[in-house]
């Protein structure tokens, strides 16, 4: 089983693609931390553990979304800006730093793509996400 697209970019876990673009917009599906199709981490964001044990996590499902995005790009065509991000949250109750977790996709995308690469953000707290993962990321980019 090929866990990779032909492009590198993520396999779907389900019946959907990865990214789909219309006119001149990228949309991708919500991607967990997964590598080679395996999640990195599972289970909710605990209150009790450092932000920062998340980094990793939120960095991949956001790398995975970013490579997805990518992978419906035509020749010579690029990435002009990221219009949305949405960061899913799979959290304990009483956890309240979501923005802080979505701040690491954002310093990803920016990083990746300079001042392009940030656009608007909104950060979502649910009580589980596919797998027991602890995020998914979800973009909307403009084509150039």
């Amino acid at each position: 089983m090929t866990t990779r697209e032909p492009n590198g970019g993520p396999v779907p876990q389900g019946r959907y693609l990865p990214a789909c673009r219309h006119g001149g917009l990228i949309f991708t599906a919500g991607m967990t931390p997964r590598r080679d199709g395996v999640l990195t981490l599972t289970g909710p964001v605990r209150t009790a553990l450092p932000i920062e044990t998340y980094r990793e996590a939120v960095v991949l499902a956001c790398s995975n979304a970013l490579s997805a995005a990518s992978g419906v790009l035509a020749a010579g065509e690029g990435i002009a800006a990221i219009l949305s991000l949405t960061v899913y949250v799979a959290a304990e109750s009483d956890f309240t730093a979501h923005s802080r977790l979505a701040d690491f996709a954002s310093q990803h995308l920016q990083e990746a793509l300079g001042e392009r690469g940030i656009g608007a953000r909104a950060a979502v707290g649910v009580a589980t996400l596919p797998g027991n993962a602890p995020v998914e990321v979800q973009i909307i980019a403009a084509i150039s």
